[in-house]
């Protein structure tokens, strides 16, 4: 089920067949690719698919969603995704991750998923908009449709669709502890990281504050990603937009603002000064210069030494 952003990206909320992601499944993705970093549309549809994938029907369309969410693949033709190119470095055999046990893994998964409306719009929702204390999926269900109303006028999604995808993003972060089935708890890729907490049956609050097992790298790498999005061609960013804009660190990390202070801080000597933090006059900014492509691969090679 999908709708239209106002820029023509498309917005989801469905694909995933209420399955959360697993820590497993980019990686099975992953191995479906040739040595030129193809994956056939075939392999998520054939024969074949189940006994490749070592799973149900079901769970092989939701880890085709995924491995679209989480920006692993993008469609290149018809019959064709292709592998990214970081996402190769991550989880071939003998890359950074292959089995996506680093929680830096993890957290650019939450960065991919959480930081733009396109695929995975109720996690940017839930992570860019929701400000609420604590909140119940129930509770949710009608300002996401609201939202959801906004992007498409014209689009009607079921209150059961929007009930399901948010089920799922919840179960995701904060997977249920007692009752349910066994597959309630098989490993989310996503729950160790502590942004969601279940404070009360069916009732769930973010933790904000700071992350340990966020690595600067992987903080460096995101800043740059949405500097590039929300502000390409400025020299500086100020610290209240990196803190609190729409799809910035601050947001979609829920780091609280003393902890972005001290990443911003030491930001200058992990990057060798190309990016800078300066507070003066009670002008607080982060200030850039001559980033290149390969300066953000060496931000994500860092987070995994």
């Amino acid at each position: 089920m999908t709708t239209q952003t106002e820029s023509g990206a498309r917005a989801h909320f469905s694909g995933h067949e209420t399955f959360p992601l697993r820590q497993m499944w980019l990686k099975k993705a992953f191995d479906r690719a040739t040595s030129e970093g193809v994956i056939p549309k075939s392999a998520f549809a054939d024969a074949n698919a189940i006994a490749s994938f070592g799973v149900g029907k079901n769970m092989v369309a939701s880890i085709k969603h995924w491995a679209l969410a989480c920006g692993l693949m993008t469609e290149v033709s018809p019959s064709e995704f292709r592998i990214n190119q970081l996402a190769s470095e991550i989880l071939r055999d003998g890359g950074l991750d292959p089995y996506a046990e680093n929680p830096s893994t993890a957290w650019l998964v939450h960065w991919q998923l959480a930081r733009r409306c396109f695929r995975s719009t109720t996690w940017h929702w839930l992570f860019n908009h929701v400000t609420a204390p604590t909140f119940t999926r129930q509770e949710l269900e009608e300002p996401l449709a609201r939202y959801a109303r906004e992007l498409d006028p014209k689009h009607r999604l079921s209150a059961s669709t929007i009930s399901r995808d948010l089920e799922t993003c919840l179960r995701g972060y904060a997977p249920r502890t007692a009752g349910g089935s066994p597959e309630d708890f098989a490993e989310p890729l996503l729950g160790e990281l502590g942004l969601l907490q279940e404070v009360h049956k069916g009732q769930y609050a973010f933790r904000r504050g700071p992350k340990s097992s966020l690595h600067d790298g992987v903080f460096a790498y995101a800043l740059v990603d949405f500097w590039n999005r929300a502000a390409e061609g400025q020299s500086s960013l100020a610290f209240e937009t990196v803190a609190y804009a729409e799809g910035s660190p601050g947001r979609v990390f829920k780091l609280d603002e003393e902890s972005i202070a001290q990443r911003l801080i030491a930001i200058s000597d992990f990057t060798g000064r190309k990016l800078e933090w300066t507070d003066s006059a009670g002008l607080r900014q982060v200030h850039r210069k001559n980033l290149s492509k390969e300066d953000m691969k060496n931000m994500i090679r860092r987070a995994y030494d």
